[in-house]
C-alpha cells in the first residue's frame, strides 16, 4: 500500500468522504483528492459501481461505500486496532456513525424550509446529545483517553469527524461531554492532522 496509487472521489464538501481523508493525513499518504461539482457528478456516476459517491481508486481499481473504504485505509495504515476483538469494537463505533448519519439525512432531504428547520432543532437538542453520550461512556469504560486500546484508531477519527465535519455548526455543544471534548482536541492536535485542517479545501460542509 504504501507505494499504491491513490485517487479518492467525492463532491468539494467533508460529508461522508471526509473520514477517509483524515485516515491517510494521519497516515502521511500522498493521494489524489478529486473533487467534482454537482454539475459534473453524472459524468462520474456513470463509471461507479454502484451509482454512489466517494469512490476510492486503487492502482487503478475502483472501490465504492465510504465505511468500507476508511476501514481498508484504516486497516492498511495501522488504524484498526492490535487484535481482532480491538477492530470488532472499532467496527462498532464506525457503524454507529452510519447510525448517526441516517439522522442527519431527515434534515438534509427535507425540501420544505420550516419543516427542515425543525429537523434541525430536534437533532441539536435530542439527536446529537444521545449520540454523544454513547461516545462518552465509551471513553469512560475504556479509560485510556481513547475509544478502542491506547492509541489513535479509526474510531477516535469518526468522533473527530462527527464534531468537526458536516453537521459542525448544528450538532450540541461538549460541554457536557469533556472525554468527547479531549478527545477531539487530542486528535485535532495531531501534527498531520493538524496540518490537514490548517490547509483542506474551503468547504460550507
Amino acid at each position: 500500500m504504501a507505494d499504491s496509487k491513490l485517487k479518492l472521489n467525492y463532491f468539494n464538501v467533508k460529508g461522508r468522504a471526509e473520514l477517509s481523508r483524515l485516515v491517510l493525513a494521519a497516515a502521511g499518504k500522498e493521494y489524489e483528492d478529486l473533487r467534482f461539482s454537482r454539475e459534473e457528478w453524472p459524468n462520474y456516476k456513470k463509471a461507479t459501481p454502484f451509482g454512489q459517491t466517494p469512490t476510492l481508486e486503487v492502482d487503478g481499481k475502483l472501490i465504492a461505500q465510504s465505511t468500507a473504504i476508511a476501514a481498508f485505509l484504516a486497516r492498511e495504515f495501522g488504524f484498526h486496532g492490535k487484535t481482532n476483538m480491538e477492530s470488532l469494537e472499532i467496527d462498532q463505533w464506525l457503524n454507529l456513525k452510519q447510525d448517526f448519519f441516517s439522522e442527519i439525512r431527515k434534515a438534509v432531504v427535507e425540501k420544505d424550509a420550516e419543516k427542515q428547520a425543525e429537523i434541525w432543532k430536534i437533532f441539536k437538542e435530542t439527536v446529537s446529545p444521545r449520540y454523544l453520550q454513547y461516545y462518552e461512556d465509551g471513553l469512560k469504560q475504556n479509560g485510556t483517553g481513547y475509544l478502542v486500546g491506547d492509541r489513535l484508531t479509526l474510531a477516535d477519527l469518526v468522533v473527530f469527524d462527527i464534531v468537526t465535519g458536516i453537521v459542525e455548526g448544528k450538532i450540541c455543544g461538549l460541554e457536557n461531554f469533556p472525554l468527547v471534548k479531549a478527545l477531539v482536541d487530542k486528535v485535532g492536535a495531531v501534527e498531520r492532522i493538524k496540518s490537514w485542517i490548517e490547509t483542506r479545501p474551503v468547504t460550507i460542509s
